[in-house]
């Protein structure tokens, strides 16, 4: 499942925005990530033809199981890298930044270790 930064990133928006949204649309994406709809356009051509969104007539997107679960992964990456960074001292403007950017080359492996040694931690201070 190897997917570059940008699709991440606009997998990740999708789910975000089909948290807050009861549909999602070219158009709210583009707007959430500050970018051209004809921008969005082509990205979302893509991520149709790698099956990771499908796009109905009426424009609304969704993300296929595929999608979903890279969506998730890179959500769960940020939240968790993001807060982490956050509860080291790291200003949150920077946090957030930084998670976005580690988010998508960091390991498996790697992350898994942060994961636990974070839930370690936290069950050691209750």
């Amino acid at each position: 499942m190897t997917i570059n930064e940008s699709a991440e990133n606009y997998l990740e928006t999708i789910l975000i925005l089909s948290k807050k949204l009861p549909v999602v649309r070219s158009v709210d994406i583009a707007e959430e990530l500050g970018f051209k709809k004809p921008s969005v356009s082509v990205a979302m051509k893509h991520l149709r033809e790698k099956e990771h969104i499908i796009v109905d007539k009426s424009g609304f997107i969704t993300l296929t199981p595929a999608g979903r679960e890279i969506a998730e992964m890179i959500y769960e990456r940020h939240q968790l890298l993001s807060s982490w960074l956050i509860q080291l001292g790291v200003p949150e403007k920077t946090a957030v930044e930084d998670a976005c950017k580690i988010e998508h080359v960091i390991s498996k492996e790697s992350f898994r270790a942060i994961k636990d040694y974070v839930g370690n931690i936290v069950a050691e201070e209750k």
